[in-house]
């Protein structure tokens, strides 16, 4: 944009070009000032005359601009040429120049010519390659976008400055350039790191009537505009290797243009297929800014820089690609309006007047006249009345000349008292003309009054509404300002989340397809282990079925013996059967002995008296366990027996049996099981079963059992319980014969003890 030395770029033959075409036309400073929403005011040659004695007051010197020395910097860049000027400008108008400099860095405006300490363009470099910033920077505060009554959009609080020359303008460049930032990269070792934008306007104002002086009125002002932006190209990371603020810088960048690029198509499309969609201006501060221009309020014209390397040939093609596309966006011409209705050529005809006036003045030495003078109106008054005759009067018998002056005078006479008479009724109609002005005047005054108090009012209440809406604007634009922030944020964070979940959902994948993996080799492994306890269940339920016939068996054989028992006691222990004489009897078994035949039991003799003493029978079997513990059974006048007999029952008259069992927490448990002896039809001796006492022995340290088994065998148990409970049996009496003796299976009377799965 600047150019190289010797050969100017845009900018130095954009500024020779207009200070060429209005340098003799140009204002003097201060005539035009801009105020602080887009516009501009007139001021008259004192107050700018005051204010350039104000400016100049300054303890800062300004330098003249005709002796103003250039920085050799950019000296050799500025090449002025007369040639380069607009032949079609308005004499009858004078103009003022105006700039100013932004640069849109992270979507953030900011002002290069704001007066604050800032980075200098050629910074030092270190040892890593790396700019070394100063320590005193401040970083300059962002700017906000503003719309105006116009709808233009517009940077509040930009410093706008006023130039004379191509070489002031330049150098007002300059001075914002080397504010501006820039970083090195691996394709550039001063890349510019942000948009910059340098504003050029241009006002225009008509001249009076007389062409001497500015036309005081503010709608005759005409506002121009011309931006030169630099959008600094896009870049790829992947060559640039930009890491940190630099990648943010970058992306920044990318953005701006990708949001250009979205509103040239937008445009494009809307043109082409007759749409109405919404253009995204507002999605960067870029197109934001100059949506005025896309909208057909001025021109757009894009330059394309393009690389004839071959390893910048994406790049290059991209760039082509999209300056083909912004070709087919068309943006309307507004027209031009008339400036004012004044006649033209103002300026000429009073320059010219001056020129000769001066020329006269010098040829005369005083004033020149202008001409003969134009009769007064009493003069052509006295002009029409009649003329008077001569009134000399050279002979004494003349007689035509008085009478023709008293007839002169006569006319005179009559024609003034009828001029009088009209001029009476003239005045008289002209008084009541005035009169009836007068209540007119008086009536339109009263109604331009109310009239004027009730605009009054509409003007207070809209300006109380502008101020209102004002403040909202500045609210909404703070809201939005914190919502584009708090969008960009979460923009940010959907990106990360975005990576995140990507990086996530394929680590599913791996844990998926490693599950399905592992499914399918527990699946084989299920499988094997099933079929190997299927055989082991197999093989097991078949030594079960084995086992429980075994017991069955068993069962069977002691429930025969029992049975002989009780049925015969007297005879043998029978043998135990062999498993072929079973087979070959296949005599069925029973499930139940049958009852063991016993007398008819005698009538109940009446008790012997208590007084005089009883006798026990102290029955204990051989297998009886002392337990040594303090609290032990007393029987008096007891007669211990290992088993009953015949003799000793027919000597007492109760009976104690003493049976110990295991209980089923582990301890000894002894039961006491008491009767009574009767004497039976027979000849012999019966004992009914009359209490049971229960001692039971338990150790304080010692484990609680379980009550009962989980699974209790209940065949087994009823068949035990059946003929081998003695408490079941308590309630039936026993009866012994005369002689007989107890079978050797007396003893298994008692409960047995429970078998343990």
């Amino acid at each position: 944009m600047t150019g190289s030395p010797g050969d100017g770029g845009l900018l130095p033959r954009c500024l020779a070009m207009i200070f060429n075409s209005i340098g003799p036309f140009q204002a003097k400073r201060f005539v035009f000032k801009l105020d602080d929403k887009n516009g501009v005011d007139v001021q008259s040659e004192v107050e700018a005359l005051l204010e350039r004695q104000r400016r100049e007051a300054l303890p800062t010197p300004k330098t003249p601009a005709g002796k103003r020395q250039l920085d050799p910097e950019f000296a050799d860049m500025i090449d002025v040429q007369d040639h380069c000027r607009v032949e079609e400008v308005d004499e009858d108008n004078v103009y003022g120049v105006f700039v100013s400099y932004i640069e849109i860095y992270n979507n953030y405006i900011y002002d290069l010519l704001e007066e604050a300490p800032c980075d200098s363009i050629k910074p030092k470099w270190n040892n890593c390659n790396t700019p070394v910033r100063n320590g005193d920077f401040v970083p300059p505060q962002s700017k906000i976008l503003r719309e105006d009554q116009n709808h233009n959009m517009y940077v509040m609080g930009c410093t706008e400055v006023e130039v004379k020359s191509t070489e002031e303008a330049f150098e007002v460049f300059w001075r914002g350039q080397k504010k501006r930032r820039i970083a090195n990269t691996q394709l550039n070792r001063e890349s510019s790191r942000s948009h910059s934008v340098f504003i050029i306007k241009l006002a225009q104002a008509p001249l009076d009537a007389d062409g001497d002086n500015v036309l005081q009125e503010k709608e005759q002002i005409t506002l121009s505009q011309l931006s030169l932006v630099d959008l600094a190209g896009s870049e790829r990371t992947n060559r640039t290797k930009a890491e940190g603020n630099r990648l943010r810088e970058a992306g920044n960048i990318n953005q701006s243009l990708m949001t250009l690029r979205t509103c040239i198509e937008v445009l494009r499309e809307n043109q082409l297929y007759g749409t109405n969609k919404m253009v995204p201006y507002r999605d960067s501060k870029l197109t934001h800014l100059f949506k005025n221009y896309f909208d057909g309020e001025g021109k757009v014209r894009m330059i394309v820089c393009v690389n004839p390397k071959a390893e910048d040939y994406e790049e290059s093609l991209q760039v082509m690609r999209f300056a083909e596309m912004t070709q087919e966006v068309e943006v309307a011409r507004p027209l031009d309006r008339p400036l004012c209705g004044l006649t033209p050529g103002r300026r000429l005809r009073n320059q010219a007047f001056r020129e000769e006036l001066s020329r006269k003045l010098e040829l005369r030495g005083g004033p020149v006249g202008s001409g003969p003078e134009e009769p007064s109106p009493a003069e052509l008054f006295f002009q029409s009345f009649p003329p008077l005759p001569s009134c000399e009067l050279l002979d004494i018998n003349d007689d035509q000349t008085l009478p023709k002056l008293i007839e002169a005078l006569e006319q005179r006479h009559k024609m003034r008292q009828m001029l009088a008479e009209e001029f009476a009724k003239n005045v008289h109609a002209f008084k009541t003309m005035l009169q009836e002005f007068d209540s007119s005047v008086a009536s339109k005054e009263n109604y331009i009054q109310g009239k004027l108090a009730e605009k009054e009012k509409t003007i207070t209440g809209q300006r109380t509404e502008l101020e209102r809406l004002e403040k909202k604007i500045k609210t909404l634009e703070y809201k939005i300002e914190i919502l584009e922030k708090t969008a960009t944020i979460y923009e940010e964070d959907k990106r990360n989340l975005q990576q995140e979940l990507e990086s996530k959902s394929q680590k599913l994948q791996r844990q998926a397809s490693d599950k399905r993996r592992l499914e399918a080799r527990l699946q084989g492994m299920v499988a094997e282990t099933s079929l190997k306890w299927e055989k082991e269940c197999e093989r097991r339920v078949a030594a079960k079925q084995l086992e429980m016939q075994n017991k069955l068996w068993v069962k069977d054989e002691k429930l025969k013996q029992l049975k002989a028992i009780v049925t015969e006691p007297r005879a043998e222990r029978p043998e135990r059967p062999s498993r072929e004489r079973e087979r070959e009897k296949a005599l069925p078994r029973s499930v139940s002995p049958s009852p063991a035949p016993s007398a008819p039991v005698a009538p109940l003799r009446p008790r012997r008296s208590r007084s005089a003493g009883e006798r026990w029978v102290d029955h204990r079997p051989p297998s009886h366990v002392p337990t040594e513990t303090l609290l032990q059974p007393r029987v008096p006048r007891a007669i211990t027996v290992d088993a009953p007999s015949e003799r000793a029952l027919a000597r007492c008259d109760r009976y104690l049996l003493t049976h110990q069992e295991l209980a089923s927490d582990g301890e000894i448990q002894t039961k006491l099981i008491k009767g009574d002896v009767f004497k039976t039809r027979g000849g012999g001796q019966a004992v009914q079963f009359t209490d049971i006492e229960t001692l039971k022995q338990e150790s304080p340290t010692g484990r609680k059992r379980r009550s009962s088994p989980p699974n209790p065998d209940p065949a087994g148990d009823a068949a035990d319980s059946e003929w081998t409970d003695v408490e079941t049996r308590c309630s039936v009496a026993v009866e012994m014969r005369a002689g007989s003796a107890l079978g050797p299976g007396f003893q298994h009377h008692a409960q047995p003890k429970r078998r343990k799965p």
